[in-house]
């Protein structure tokens, strides 16, 4: 019986992509889509995400590319920008499993210590799991197995009790790996409602 359900949160619960800002940026989709492809590329963010600090990521892109030293700046300047509100059927199926007194639910996502704290205060139901294991704050992220571990250990889970429902598919599969029910959300294809039915519902 599943009795935790673990959710990731950009890709699940918001709509968080940096295109969103950087549309407002640029004259056209095509240079925002090579900006981000070869400047503050999504490897690059994954560091932040892993703990280090936002000035020291800005400093670094700005030395390797000067001539978009505004643009650079404009990530974490604007960084509430890059969000297109919630994901509104899967903050519902949050708001009934919260509700459960048959489940319990966390929180376990790449994100900056930095960062976090805004996005709590944009989106305040991310104060309302459980607990939350966030990358910046530990120093591990998705998908090493031992973040995975840590929010296992951290809240007393047995792994094949729990869910972990994330967008990217290598995040799930590093769960599964740990014997955790996995699913890969994929926004609007997939119905999270439809694939938790039978196991939560």
């Amino acid at each position: 019986m599943i009795q935790n359900i673990i959710f990731d949160l950009g890709g699940v619960l918001v709509n968080w992509d940096p295109i969103y800002l950087y549309r407002k940026i640029f004259e056209d989709e095509i240079s925002a889509v090579e900006f981000l492809g070869n400047v503050c590329t999504y490897e690059w963010n994954l560091e932040q995400d892993r703990g280090r600090t936002l000035s020291e990521a800005t400093n670094i892109k700005i030395r390797e590319f000067p001539e978009y030293e505004a643009e650079i700046r404009a990530y974490y300047d604007r960084w509430p920008e890059m969000f297109q509100g919630t994901i509104d059927e899967n903050v519902q199926v949050l708001r009934e499993l919260l509700d459960s007194s048959q489940h319990r639910v966390f929180a376990l996502t790449n994100w900056s210590r930095e960062t976090f704290p805004i996005a709590k205060s944009l989106f305040p139901f991310f104060n309302e799991f459980e607990g939350a294991v966030v990358s910046g704050e530990e120093g591990l992220i998705k998908p090493d197995p031992e973040i995975y571990k840590l929010l296992l250990r951290k809240y007393n889970l047995i792994p094949e009790n729990s869910v972990f429902i994330d967008d990217r598919l290598e995040n799930v599969e590093a769960a599964r790996a740990l014997n955790i029910h996995g699913i890969h959300y994929q926004h609007p294809v997939i119905s999270l409602r439809e694939e938790l039915s039978g196991l939560v519902f």
